[in-house]
C-alpha cells in the first residue's frame, strides 16, 4: 500500500510539472512547433503553381511566331512601375513590425502593419485602374489571356495577404497575444508578404520588360 501511495504521488507530481506554466514545458518539448515548416511547405506548393503558369507563358511565347500577337497594344510601364515600387517598398515596411515585436512594441506592430496593408491596398487599386484602361480584354488573344491570369492570380494573393494582416491587427488588440516570445502570426504574415513581392518582381520582368 505504501509503495502504491508513493507511485501515485510521483505520478501527480509529474503531471503537475508537465502542465505547469500554462501548457507545460515538457509537453512542448515532446511536441515541437512545426508551424514555420508548414508555412515553408505552403510556399513551395504555391511556388510550383506559379512556376507552372510561368512555364506556360514562356511556352506560348516560344511557339508563337509573333509575341505579343500582332495588334496587341503595348503595355505602359509608368503605372506598373509605380505599383511595383509601392509593393517592393512595403516589404521593408512590414519588416519594421518584426523589429517592433522583438522589443514588445505592439503599438509599433499595429502601425507598421497598417501602413503595409494600406500600401497593398493601393497596389490593388492601381492594378484595377490598369485593368480598366487596358485596350485588350481577357479573350482578345493568347497574350491577353495569360496576362490577366498571371496578374490576377497574383492579385488574389495580395488580397489574401491583406486579410492576413487584418487578422494580425485584430488579434493584436488582445493584450499579451503577441510578444517577443510569441510572434508566429507576425512572422508568418511578413514571410508571406515577402513571397508575394518576389513573385511580383518575376511577373513584372516577365510581362513588362522581356
Amino acid at each position: 500500500m505504501q509503495g502504491s501511495t508513493v507511485n501515485s504521488e510521483q505520478t501527480i507530481a509529474v503531471a503537475q510539472n508537465g502542465y505547469s506554466d500554462g501548457h507545460g514545458a515538457s509537453h512542448l518539448e515532446d511536441h515541437p512547433d512545426h508551424r514555420i515548416f508548414g508555412l515553408y511547405m505552403f510556399f513551395v506548393a504555391e511556388s510550383f503553381i506559379f512556376l507552372g503558369l510561368f512555364a506556360a507563358y514562356l511556352t506560348f511565347r516560344a511557339v508563337t511566331p509573333e509575341w505579343p500577337p500582332e495588334g496587341t497594344p503595348e503595355l505602359e510601364l509608368l503605372l506598373p512601375g509605380i505599383n511595383s515600387l509601392i509593393l517592393i517598398s512595403s516589404s521593408f515596411v512590414i519588416h519594421k513590425a518584426e523589429d517592433a515585436i522583438k522589443e514588445n512594441d505592439v503599438k509599433g506592430v499595429q502601425l507598421w502593419f497598417a501602413i503595409t496593408a494600406a500600401m497593398g491596398a493601393l497596389f490593388l487599386v492601381g492594378q484595377g485602374y490598369e485593368y480598366a484602361h487596358l485596350e485588350f480584354g481577357l479573350t482578345t488573344n493568347l497574350f491577353a489571356s495569360t496576362f490577366y491570369v498571371l496578374t490576377g492570380f497574383h492579385g488574389l494573393h495580395v488580397a489574401f495577404g491583406l486579410l492576413l494582416m487584418g487578422s494580425v491587427l485584430w488579434r493584436s488588440r488582445q493584450e499579451g497575444h503577441y510578444s517577443a516570445e510569441s510572434r508566429f502570426g507576425i512572422e508568418a504574415a511578413e514571410l508571406y508578404w515577402h513571397f508575394v513581392d518576389v513573385i511580383w518582381i518575376l511577373l513584372f520582368i516577365l510581362l513588362y520588360l522581356l
